[in-house]
This record gives structure tokens, C-alpha cells and sequence, in this order.
């Protein structure tokens, strides 16, 4: 990995000292660094959008170049900014782009033969930003080559007021460990509360658990319990569209539970979903989220998960709710029962502590199989 004081400290030299994203676990020693010592310069968003038009308000109040860093799978939520704001026949705002490079070609081979949902992603990540005509730079581990390159990309910055993205291959900006922050806000963790709501909804509910943790958890929540995965869809990739998905399937099956196992920064990513329940009507759906108020699958960052009430939000959104934060088992239990068999849609807002209750085995399945198998269970 760079040193990431001197990374800090060459972008520093070049006038590059705000920072907008969303943390991945590519960057997470850049994240981290940012974090502890960056202070209100340094922006976590709720999607990587934002972080650009963030980046652009920064520009236009200051002049200074800004730095937008973000996984390649946000690119996608990027690329609307990029060009049609960012571009230099619109308002030509210059910036630096920070992207971990998931699912990159070496040699031929994908480098997450297991993780399907970065293939295609990893495969263009460099042909998007050649699309939107962004020049860009392959990093690697080398200070000297780093340093050497943020002064090309701020030079490009400042004379032609267009962006120039930087790729972090794996190793570049990560520790290869993430750390397992435990602590103890709250008694549940998320796990607990996944099995709470599996123990207490009917045993045909259909579940859809966001990217991350929730996933994996369900998954060997499910094995551990001798249970089958043909009443889940694990949201892989596409983070913040968890929600969605369990809606979709609530609307085409309402005699049918479904329950949406959200994160807090999946839903505040695309937060603009919560509205769909105020214009149909699926009081068979159930939108939980598993709020520990950290970016945890990447490194543990915070969120704005515990500073807002999604309990109002949703309640303005149109959904029923207890009217409260969930923070232990039993009102989760107490909950769950209040909200079945209601008129609406539900949510609940149920808060975890942070950590994981040890390590999971890589998340390894068939997709197709596993796809398939929940398609003949909704369709049987």
C-alpha cells in the first residue's frame, strides 16, 4: 500500500486538500486517512453522484480542485454529474477521481473469479471513462509514481477545468485486512436481528438482504439453521437497490411476505425509493433496516445511519411504523408482530452495534442456480 501520509501530503502540494465519496474497501486506507485527519474537508456521501456535485458546489465557492473517491461500482451513479455538469461544454468543473478498481482483467482472468458482480464492472471501468473522454492513470504501489502522477492529473486539472480520474488497482490504497470493529452502542448485532426476523415472520416470506454483510450473513444464517436459499435474493452488487427488488417481488406476489434486509447507508444511497410506497400498494412488504451507522463491508466509516430519523422519513414516505428506533430484541419481536397484517407497507429502523461475531467464510454460490431456484419458489 502508499503511504498515505504522503499521498496526502503530494496532493496537499498541488492545492488538492477537500475530499467527497463513498469509502471502499480498495481505498480503505485512503478513506481511514482521510477520516482521522481531514475533518469537515473530508465528505462522506450518501452515493457517489452526490459526491461529485458536492465536488462541483466546492469548485465554484472556492476554486480549488476537489478529489471525488469512490468504488468503480459507482461509477454508474457518477457518470449523470460527469456529464451533464462536470463536462467541459456545460460547466467544466475540474476534479480528481479516486476509483477502486474491483474486478480488474490481468492477464486475462478476472481478478474476483468468485464475485460476479464486479466482473463486468472491472471490465469497463477504464472504457467509462474513455466514454465521457476523462484521460486517466493506472496507479500502482510506488510513491515516487504516484507523486509524479498528481502532478500531471493537477496540472490537466487547473489548465484545461475537466476531470482525471486515478485507478487503485488492489493493494494500492487498501490494507489487504479490513479491521472487525466491534462496539457496543447497541445490544444487537446484525446478525441477531436477522435471525429474530426469520424466527418470527411466516416460513414461505421471501427475503432480499442488501450488498454487504446482510448477505453473507443470511446466507450462513441459513446454513447453520439446516435451511434452504430458495427464498432469498442476495443483493450482491447494486448497492441501495435491495429495497426495490423486495418491493418489485411484493407488488407481483401480494399474497406472498417480503421482507427487505437493508443497511442504512444502502438505503440512504438511493433513499429516493422509500417514496414508491406512497404510490402503490403492498401491505405484504416489510423494509427493515439493519442501521449500525457505519459504511461497515468497507472499512467501518460512518454513515449518517444514527444522526437522521428514517422512522419519520418513512412515516412521510407513506410507510407504517412503530414510530420509534428498534434497539433490542424484544421490541424487534414486539414490532414485527405489530406491523403484520397492517394496510401498509412497513418499516422498521432496527439499530445494531458495529462488528461482525467472527469471520465469514467467502461468500461462494452460484448466482444462476440461486436466481433460479427463488424464481420457481415465487413461481410455483
Amino acid at each position: 500500500m502508499l503511504d498515505q501520509k504522503k499521498v496526502f501530503e503530494t496532493l496537499a502540494d498541488h492545492g488538492i486538500t477537500y475530499f467527497a465519496g463513498v469509502p471502499d474497501s480498495y481505498l480503505n486506507g485512503f478513506c481511514n486517512y482521510a477520516l482521522a485527519h481531514c475533518g469537515d474537508r473530508n465528505v462522506i456521501t450518501a452515493n457517489e453522484g452526490n459526491a461529485v456535485a458536492l465536488a462541483a458546489g466546492h469548485y465554484f465557492a472556492s476554486r480549488e480542485v476537489p478529489l471525488v473517491y469512490m468504488q468503480n461500482s459507482g461509477e454508474g451513479n457518477a457518470v449523470n454529474p460527469l456529464a451533464s455538469l462536470a463536462e467541459n461544454r456545460v460547466y467544466a468543473v475540474p476534479m480528481l477521481l479516486l476509483i477502486g478498481w474491483r474486478g480488474q482483467v490481468i492477464d486475462g482472468r478476472n481478478s474476483e473469479p468468485k464475485h460476479p458482480q464486479h466482473h463486468l464492472q472491472g471490465e469497463i471501468t477504464a472504457t467509462l471513462m474513455d466514454v465521457m473522454r476523462i484521460p486517466y492513470t493506472v496507479l500502482t504501489d510506488d510513491d515516487g509514481f504516484f507523486a509524479e502522477t498528481v502532478s500531471k492529473a493537477a496540472a490537466f486539472c487547473a489548465e484545461q477545468r475537466r476531470p482525471y480520474a486515478l485507478i487503485a488497482p488492489k493493494g494500492v490504497m487498501a490494507d489487504p485486512d479490513k479491521p472487525n470493529n466491534v462496539d457496543d452502542l447497541y445490544p444487537m448485532s446484525r446478525e441477531e436481528a436477522i435471525e429474530a426476523v426469520l424466527d418470527h415472520m411466516p416460513e414461505d416470506t421471501i427475503y432480499s438482504a442488501t450488498t454487504g454483510r446482510a448477505t453473507r450473513e443470511l446466507f450462513f444464517l441459513r446454513e447453520r439453521r439446516g435451511e434452504g436459499h430458495e427464498k432469498d435474493f442476495l443483493n450482491v452488487g447494486s448497492m441501495g437497490h435491495a429495497s426495490s427488488v423486495a418491493l418489485g417481488m411484493a407488488l407481483a406476489k401480494p399474497d406472498r411476505r417480503v421482507v427487505a434486509l437493508d443497511g442504512d447507508s444502502a438505503c440512504m444511497m438511493h433513499m429516493g425509493a422509500m417514496t414508491m410506497v406512497s404510490k402503490v400498494s403492498a401491505p405484504n412488504f416489510l423494509h427493515v433496516v439493519l442501521n449500525n451507522g457505519a459504511h461497515e463491508s468497507v472499512g467501518g466509516q460512518p454513515s449518517a445511519g444514527h444522526l437522521v430519523d428514517l422512522t419519520k422519513i418513512a412515516e412521510g414516505c407513506g410507510y407504517a411504523t412503530v414510530g420509534h428506533a428498534i434497539t433490542t430484541r424484544e421490541e424487534l419481536v414486539e414490532a414485527l408482530g405489530e406491523l403484520g397484517g397492517g394496510d401498509r407497507a412497513g418499516f422498521l429502523d432496527v439499530r445494531v452495534h458495529k462488528g461482525l461475531r467472527g469471520k465469514l467464510p467467502p461468500l461462494d454460490f452460484d448466482h444462476r442456480e440461486a436466481i433460479d431456484a427463488l424464481i420457481r419458489t415465487l413461481n410455483g
